[in-house]
């Protein structure tokens, strides 16, 4: 069998509240025990609303954010100390692809030199190649080679987070994670640049985290889907199935949410109520202030995450499941 690219185990990551006037700050805790596995190859999609802990997982992934507690294993082996020559070197295997490209670039280097940065930092190609695999990685994305000269300000938002993607792609890696890719662009351009990310991702057969609020565009590149909610992920199958079948009411709601042409809202689940604040949240199932379903026991226990079916988990006391959680 194939073991994991990227393996996450019991994640947690805790932030210093707000300094008050009077009492002590309250903690807030952005991922509360996060599991999850990407196979090589695979597509894994985040999905949930602003706020639910979907970045801030994606940077522990790749060890730009410490956790402070559980363990995430690239390739079989731990997660390397940020800043440590270790982790340097893995850097070359595991990218980021930013939401915002025109922060994520110098807009005093041309094009070209930022791609080929990974390049020369890894010394991945010799310096006399390097122009040729510039070349070829523009190509891949669909940007010209005379663009090569330019500055990111001379460019469009999509031609912009082309170039993230290229200089992501520069040093051939096993793991891209995705934060928001396509938030910021055009519907149309935002089509392109996915259709783009598939292509070369089955091209290359490179696993992926897809980090998103968009369930439309989650639907069309991921495998996999993980619901997350207030710092947990409360439900996680296969694309098909979730979109099919969600079985945690906050993902029947976001599903409930997604436009279908000619048809109206009329009959769906209506999210109602904003997410509470990750500083206070409530007690037992923290979605339950906002389920239409809750009763006594969601008030007062935390479900856990446990198998429902064939590759399949929820965290609801309404879904029937295996006694042992995911993880301990």
């Amino acid at each position: 069998m194939t073991a994991p690219i990227l393996e996450a185990t019991n994640l947690v990551r805790v932030y210093p509240g707000r300094r008050r006037l009077i009492g002590k700050a309250a903690p807030v805790r952005a991922v509360a025990g996060v599991t999850l596995r990407v196979m090589p190859g695979e597509v894994l999609g985040i999905v949930g609303e602003s706020g639910s802990g979907k970045s801030t997982l994606g940077r522990m992934l790749l060890g730009i954010d410490p956790a402070d507690g559980g363990e995430v294993r690239f390739d079989g082996n731990p997660m390397p100390r940020l800043g440590t020559s270790e982790w340097r070197a893995l850097r070359a295997r595991m990218q980021l692809v930013y939401q915002d490209p025109l922060a994520a670039l110098d807009r005093r280097l041309t094009i070209a030199r930022q791609i080929g940065e990974p390049l020369e930092i890894h010394n991945i190609v010799p310096r006399e190649h390097q122009q040729a695999r510039i070349d070829e990685l523009m190509d891949a994305v669909g940007l010209r080679k005379d663009q090569g000269d330019r500055y990111p300000h001379e460019l469009s938002g999509g031609q912009r987070q082309r170039v993230v993607i290229a200089r992501a792609l520069a040093s051939r890696p096993k793991l891209l994670v995705c934060d928001e890719p396509v938030s910021a662009l055009d519907v149309s351009i935002q089509a392109q640049v996915v259709n783009m990310l598939r292509d070369l991702q089955e091209r290359n057969r490179i696993a992926m985290v897809f980090i998103s609020h968009d369930l439309k565009v989650v639907r069309n590149i991921a495998d996999r889907v993980a619901v997350m909610y207030l710092g947990r992920i409360v439900e996680e199958a296969s694309s098909d199935v979730v979109f099919k079948a969600p079985q945690h009411p906050y993902t029947k709601a976001l599903v409930s949410s997604v436009p279908v042409p000619g048809k109206t809202l009329e009959g769906r689940m209506i999210l109602q109520g904003e997410p509470p604040n990750p500083a206070n949240p409530p007690s037992g199932c923290v979605f339950h202030p906002r389920c239409p379903f809750a009763f006594d026991l969601c008030r007062t226990t935390v479900p856990t995450l446990r198998h429902t079916g064939p590759d399949r988990t929820a965290a609801c006391h309404l879904v029937p499941g295996d006694a042992e959680p995911v993880a301990a």
